[in-house]
């Protein structure tokens, strides 16, 4: 099958938009394929939207029903939720509760963390292993949890694909990711983004310019604007829209340290200029916190040393969120 068939442009943002069936399917040409044009996109701009990707567009709609009925919960009733009473960092997240961009105003956005149910008798959870932990789970919505539950679930299996596709693509094996994929820390995390008001803040956005700090993140967007990514080769700031049946993926930090910066974890930031309430998804999956991230050799031409140490995920992890909220 040719490259044109697996990516085309986008013209707003100019970010190739990826057929991910053949990654999914049987045929180990059509998975090398797809994974060819998923290691270009993460040489070039480390954005990327995929299609075909198997996740049942039911299912996202009880996910986008669920996330706009907890938000519209009474303030009360979300503080009840407050993730500050968590410590596996899981929760509600008041409006302008997080300033991602250093020196910008606060986020203008509300959100709610949750990730993979753990029990508080845990050894993990009792060792106080980063980011594990229960869920705070609303209680006035029923159908909330079941949703979040099985979302959870079916985006971490196409993150596991995902992975077996940068494999392919930096010429390892297919599951050379496997033991990072075992136990994965993912955290699914809802988001609200008010009309940005006439009278904001200079500076203020819904959510400043960052970059992700781990794995793999998968966006799903309502169909409002407001994603905005980082070109370095033209050094301004190009839109990534919503597009039907898509989601947005993109690097973090962890894949560039592992990659030796061959892939890219790139800027990028909300701005909700659209007049309307904007509500998006993104799914950050981080892997097995007991992993060892280290150069991939594939990743190093002859003579050229790692830019970065040996770290575990869950060093990693420390470290970006000691940077972040210190």
């Amino acid at each position: 099958m040719s490259h044109a068939s697996h990516v085309s442009p986008i013209h707003e943002a100019n970010l190739p938009l990826i057929d991910l069936a053949g990654l999914l399917g049987d045929d180990p040409q059509a998975r090398s394929t797809v994974a060819q044009a998923i290691g270009r996109a993460c040489r070039d701009t480390g954005f990327f939207y995929i299609h075909n990707h198997g996740i049942d567009v039911s299912l996202q709609a009880a996910v986008f029903e669920q996330a706009r009925q907890l938000f519209d919960l009474p303030g009360e009733a979300k503080q009840a939720l407050d993730k500050a009473t968590s410590a596996a960092n899981r929760g509600y997240e008041a409006l302008r509760g997080q300033r991602l961009e250093p020196g910008a105003p606060a986020d203008l956005k509300e959100g709610f963390y949750l990730g993979c149910e753990i029990s508080p008798d845990d050894p993990r959870v009792q060792a106080g292993r980063f980011n594990h932990g229960p869920n705070q789970w609303p209680t006035t919505l029923p159908a909330f949890r079941p949703a979040m539950e099985h979302y959870h679930t079916a985006l971490t299996g196409l993150a596991e694909r995902l992975m077996a596709g940068l494999a392919l693509s930096l010429e390892l094996p297919e599951d050379y990711f496997a033991a990072f994929c075992h136990e994965p820390m993912a955290t699914l995390r809802l988001l609200h983004y008010p009309p940005q008001p006439a009278n904001a803040e200079p500076g203020e956005k819904g959510c400043g310019a960052h970059t992700d700090f781990g794995g793999l993140t998968l966006l799903l967007q309502d169909d409002n604007p407001g994603l905005q990514v980082w070109n370095h080769r033209a050094e301004t700031w190009i839109d990534a829209p919503p597009l039907p049946g898509t989601y947005v993926v993109n690097l973090g930090d962890m894949i560039a340290r592992w990659t030796n910066d061959r892939y890219r974890s790139t800027l990028h930031r909300v701005v909700n200029l659209s007049g309307r309430e904007r509500y998006s998804v993104p799914f950050f999956y981080g892997g097995n916190p007991d992993h060892q991230v280290s150069c991939i050799p594939t990743c190093l031409e002859p003579g050229e040393a790692p830019r970065y140490p040996s770290v575990t995920v869950e060093e990693h992890y420390r470290e970006m969120y000691r940077r972040t909220y210190a």
